[in-house]
């Protein structure tokens, strides 16, 4: 269970407390904060802090554009403007600030966007809970064989079964051993900074992380893709719903231009000029690399 009745008490402590302030709230965000998204097994996702909504984007716009976007009058419009235009100081305007639980070899590729303010749970001084992923039978997959990256078809049946049993003794046998060395009873134990590098990949983290709207879009842009890995996706979808909530406009441009677009090379759009002039395209007359066809074919077909 992701979220213990204490946490949830202390939730509920949280959300009942009332501030007043000037500044500029976003009624969607306002439902989000504090509440745990709960992702994978033991995981979770929730809105600590945040500053800015669709109109401080703007306002950050018009004052670097000054004349120039007096001519847009309608927010969203030139919100999709600034998304079209690959425009990023305007979303730096916003800023959040997540408490998010995880599985370690997950945060070692989340980790990999340095553009954010990370400030994890130290197993230097505290002790690890004995949390670890376990993947649903369904999201047990063999290697693939076209793709060094990604997985191929599911494991069933007894492969299945020995794999799920495997995972499970290994990480309560390292965490018995785990708890073994830093214990204290009759002797003083080794090191908790020492004894931690017995944990196995899939036990679980706590970080927040504060990241601002233009770097954020871009991990959601690249993790909440299908090709991404499944759990790490997760975690960006989880994601992506709280941030459709708080800047709707931002998150739908978002949406349209980057999730739901494609980016072409100079010899994909010289492809397409002559496919719309009706001419027959093959990769061999394309000036394509394979892989480079395949991705575009890929795009087109959807």
């Amino acid at each position: 269970m992701p979220i213990t009745n204490a946490q949830q008490a202390e939730i509920k402590a949280q959300r009942a407390e009332r501030h007043e302030t000037l500044r500029a709230t976003a009624p969607g965000m306002e439902q989000h904060l504090y509440t745990a998204h709960e992702v994978l097994d033991h995981g979770f996702v929730r809105v600590i802090d945040y500053m800015g909504d669709d109109s401080a984007i703007c306002q950050a716009a018009r004052v670097s554009y000054g004349k120039g976007t007096k001519a847009v009058s309608n927010d969203a419009g030139l919100i999709r403007y600034l998304m079209r235009h690959w425009h990023s100081t305007p979303f730096e305007m916003c800023e959040i600030k997540l408490h998010v639980k995880l599985p370690v070899f997950v945060a070692r590729q989340w980790i990999r966007h340095r553009t954010a303010n990370v400030n994890e749970y130290s197993a230097r001084y505290s002790i690890l809970d004995r949390e670890f992923y376990i993947p649903a039978p369904e999201h047990l997959n063999a290697q693939s064989v076209v793709n060094n990256q990604g997985r191929g078809a599911l494991l069933e049946g007894e492969e299945a079964a020995r794999v799920l049993d495997i995972l499970k003794r290994d990480c309560n046998q390292a965490y018995d051993h785990y708890e073994e060395m830093i214990s204290d009873e009759g002797q003083s134990g080794l090191a908790r900074e020492l004894a931690r590098m017995n944990l196995p990949m899939n036990i679980y983290t706590q970080w927040y992380w504060k990241v601002d709207l233009h770097n954020l879009f871009h991990f959601l842009r690249l993790r909440a893709d299908a090709h991404a890995q499944y759990e790490i996706r997760v975690y960006a979808d989880a994601i992506c719903k709280v941030v459709a909530d708080w800047v709707p406009a931002a998150y739908g441009a978002f949406e349209d231009y980057r999730m739901g677009g494609a980016q072409f090379s100079g010899k994909g759009m010289e492809v397409l000029r002559r496919m719309l002039k009706g001419e027959k395209v093959t990769q061999e007359t394309s000036g394509m690399s394979a892989g480079e066809w395949r991705e575009l074919m890929g795009s087109l077909e959807g």
